[in-house]
């Protein structure tokens, strides 16, 4: 069984942008542009009846489609950086959403996630780049930012044995119901009164 993850896309004008960060780091090795995602939760290997549970409990999910950006670069791993990453502005529809995947996950007996959920979109792997190359690097992209764009939708991607990275193939994807708005004073003022007798 391949592993599975739930993700939130990169919408193609976004994913260009992120592709002019590729470059002028050595021993990085470049996630392809098709491949950037945000992951909600890594489920990992689960057997087919877990997976096809997992797509039923998903496909109840009803929330509202939401608006983020991706904004500033940075790296995991201090001492040793190990990967290069854009993040996410604050999005409280996306924590929403990724907790209540991360509790249907829970319900079905998998194990909590250990890592706390940090939004962001891996853009490149460091094998054996230098500290000073990875200060560097990000010194002189640190106010890279997209423009505003809507999350329609989640996916359910896959990956096959690897050393990460993809490529993904998307499994299922759920849909995202369009925001409703909140009434206007004068569409609220026609609406009829409720008689409380």
């Amino acid at each position: 069984m391949p592993r599975l993850f739930t993700a939130l896309e990169i919408p193609r004008n976004a994913a260009m942008s992120l592709s002019l960060l590729r470059g002028g780091l050595p021993g990085a090795r470049w996630i392809d542009v098709e491949n950037y995602h945000i992951t909600l939760r890594f489920i990992g290997d689960v057997d087919g009846r877990t997976a096809d549970e997992i797509v039923e409990r998903l496909d109840r999910i009803d929330r509202p489609e939401f608006q983020f950006r991706l904004e500033g670069i940075g790296s995991f791993g201090s001492k040793k950086p190990h990967s290069v990453w854009a993040g996410v502005s604050q999005s409280p529809e996306m924590y929403a959403l990724q907790g209540e995947i991360e509790r249907i996950c829970q319900r079905i007996g998998l194990p909590p996630d250990p890592r706390k959920f940090m939004p962001h979109v891996t853009l490149a792997r460091l094998k054996s780049s230098r500290l000073d190359d990875v200060v560097q690097y990000l010194a002189g992209r640190g106010n890279f930012h997209t423009a505003t764009f809507t999350a329609p939708r989640f996916v359910l991607l896959s990956s096959r044995e690897s050393v990460g990275g993809g490529p993904y193939l998307t499994e299922e994807v759920f849909p995202l119901h369009e925001a409703r708005s909140t009434p206007s004073v004068s569409s609220s003022l026609q609406q009829p009164v409720k008689s409380l007798v």
